[in-house]
């Protein structure tokens, strides 16, 4: 199995930077993508930004030009470089990644979620 672990969120005010980090854990597998999603209160969730194996990133619209993606594919981490930030930036961040699961006679594609990190930004 995998694990995500988020860390790095809190309370910033307008204008202000976070850095969200998530390291996964477990034993034989491999990452093809890792991403960031949000989901604000009363809304659905939302893909922030996605890393693939193959070196390929995209931010959405929204978070263009203000917030970016990074991984260590050797560490198996991604951290989201988040400035500029505005009140609608508020919510609950969540890792994602879509791994490889090596077991004893075959292997399986797993969808991964991390337990979320809250991100509050004040006017």
């Amino acid at each position: 199995q995998v694990q995500l672990v988020e860390s790095g969120g809190g309370l910033v005010q307008a204008g202000g930077s976070l850095r969200l980090s998530c390291a996964a854990s477990g034993s034989s597998f491999s990452i093809n993508v890792m991403s960031w999603y949000r989901q604000a209160p009363g809304k659905q969730r939302e893909l922030v930004a996605t890393s693939t194996s193959g070196g390929y990133t995209n931010v959405a619209d929204s978070v263009k030009g203000r917030f970016t993606i990074s991984r260590d594919s050797a560490k198996n981490t991604v951290d989201l470089q988040m400035n500029s930030l505005k009140p609608e930036d508020t919510a609950v961040y969540y890792c994602y990644c879509y791994a490889n699961v090596r077991e004893r006679v075959r292997s399986r594609w797993l969808e991964v979620w991390g337990q979320g990190t809250l991100v509050t930004v004040s006017s």
